[in-house]
């Protein structure tokens, strides 16, 4: 039974949608979706990792055109159609988790950068800029120097300067996507505090973060979105972590943590000093047969730097890498595969897969010398015996094995990256983000699959921004924090509030 509730607040909608759908090559990104917003509310769009929220907010801008059949009100007037710039106009803005702002121009410069461009040449006045810029600042009650170049300027300032632009702007609608990503815990609060000033001047702000504790604290309303539909809209008053967490997943949270004492376990990585300037430093650690070993921090922690280096994409300044005692030298990826390393990257679209490439293809891409004859010919039987085996060891539900790997849902897609970099027999499996982009009915798969995979003796380094992630499935946890490791934990010892609390404080 869905839960919704009115508006409430005293306002028209700001925005109002209904029948919103958006198909992509046959799949349903958006199935049948309603969201309303009212004039200075702050409102939560939640759900977890592909779950839609991003196809809403471009449909709602302009970005993305929707299927037929959508009923839109934006500020009381019924639109047919959007494009970006039709957006602006009404006021609508998108501070997206990158800002795209300009880090070599300065905080005024970016501030009043609308005002600099389009519309008829004029004079450019310097004056000017700075008098936008100061006033825009001054209605957020916040004190930046409008000279500094913005690159020099800490995450937290950044995005105070990319609300003020949005509002030089004039926006009515600003949509916030992951804007305490990167922040510690009073960088937060003082960022909560703008959104509470912009809301108590009439102007709407949607709010998307994956930090449920902040989404009930800041919202009035969440709407909850899963697997491209509708979940409800639903008070945040009375509202739980644990309840707004079974809604975005479908299932009761298991609060069971999975750890298990590995301390015994022979040492399989061992990693002393390593040093990379400007991304990661004296990083230390030992990773042992059947552990996971989770690395948890905020974004540019340097946790993705740190996997790259020891698969060999990129070579450190200082430090040993070693496997199984010997000091490994790596050069390129292809020498941590020889060694025994592998590697899943979170950006599995890019680095993960070949799209337009058949599934088996995909699977025997990094063991094609393992299935070619001494003419270097590759055996189609030998081929055809190790796709089979492994869709059938990870559970990998496809059509045929000659289907484009695209075809495939991401849950499978993630399954099948696994299992190309499992046929290389690997010692050392690194997972960076491994459920990015995967439906909340995968996540849960792909963990019995990382769990039993421990149980064999594999070990594992999981990097994840996600911290309930880490905490539920890995056996110990480094908090990485400015390129350091700055701390370890015990999940059977810790409660999760206290390592968010780590990690966001």
């Amino acid at each position: 039974m869905r839960e919704e509730t009115a508006v409430g607040i005293g306002a028209p909608p700001a925005i109002s949608l209904k029948h919103v759908s958006k198909t992509f090559g046959g799949v349903h990104a958006l199935d049948d979706v309603s969201f309303e917003i009212a004039q200075g509310e702050v409102h939560c769009l939640a759900g977890e990792n592909g779950c839609g929220k991003s196809t809403l907010i471009k449909i709602i801008t302009g970005v993305y055109q929707p299927d037929a059949g959508l009923v839109a009100e934006y500020f009381g007037e019924s639109v047919a159609s959007m494009t970006p710039n039709d957006a602006r106009r009404r006021g609508i803005a998108v501070i997206w988790q990158d800002l795209a702002l300009f880090p070599e121009m300065t905080v005024a410069e970016n501030i009043a950068f609308e005002t600099l461009v389009g519309g008829r040449p004029r004079l450019f006045s310097f004056g000017k800029i700075r008098a936008i810029a100061q006033k825009a600042l001054a209605s957020l009650e916040v004190e930046i120097d409008l000279e500094e170049r913005l690159g020099r300027l800490p995450i937290a300032q950044r995005q105070i300067v990319a609300i003020a632009r949005a509002l030089v702007s004039d926006a009515r609608l600003i949509f916030m996507d992951e804007p305490t990503a990167s922040l510690t815990q009073s960088e937060t609060n003082a960022l909560l505090a703008v959104v509470r000033r912009l809301s108590a001047r009439g102007v709407s702000v949607v709010f998307v973060s994956h930090r449920l504790a902040e989404v009930l604290d800041i919202a009035t309303r969440v709407t909850v979105l899963r697997d491209g539909k509708l979940v409800g809209v639903y008070p945040t008053e009375g509202m739980t972590q644990s309840r707004l967490t079974e809604l975005m997943t479908g299932t009761r949270f298991d609060t069971a943590v999975a750890a298990r004492d590995t301390a015994n376990n022979a040492p399989v990585l061992e990693v002393r000093g390593l040093t990379r300037r400007g991304e990661f430093s004296d990083i230390g650690f030992v990773l042992r047969e059947g552990e996971v070993l989770g690395l948890t921090g905020l974004i540019g922690a340097g946790r993705t730097e740190l996997g790259h280096t020891l698969f060999g994409m990129t070579r450190p300044d200082a430090g040993t890498i070693a496997l199984d005692g010997r000091v490994l030298h790596l050069k390129s990826n292809r020498d941590a595969v020889e060694a025994g390393i592998a590697y899943v990257s979170e950006d599995r679209l890019a680095l993960g897969l070949v799209q337009p490439q058949s599934i088996a293809d995909n699977l025997v891409l990094p063991v094609l010398g393992k299935i070619s004859n001494r003419a270097g010919l590759i055996s189609r039987a030998a081929r055809d015996d190790l796709v089979r085996h492994w869709l059938t060891e990870l559970a990998i539900k496809i059509g045929h094995p000659s289907d484009p790997v695209a075809t495939l849902s991401g849950g499978n897609q993630q399954r099948v990256v696994l299992a190309k970099w499992l046929a290389t027999e690997p010692k050392v499996l690194i997972l960076d983000s491994p459920t990015v982009g995967v439906d909340v009915g995968a996540r849960a798969g792909i963990f019995r699959i990382v769990r039993k995979l421990a149980e064999s003796g594999l070990a594992i380094l999981m990097i994840s921004d996600e911290v309930p992630e880490v905490y539920f499935n890995a056996d110990r946890i480094l908090h990485m924090a400015a390129g350091r490791i700055v701390g370890e934990y015990d999940p059977r010892k810790f409660e999760l509030p206290d390592l968010e609390a780590a990690v966001y404080g």
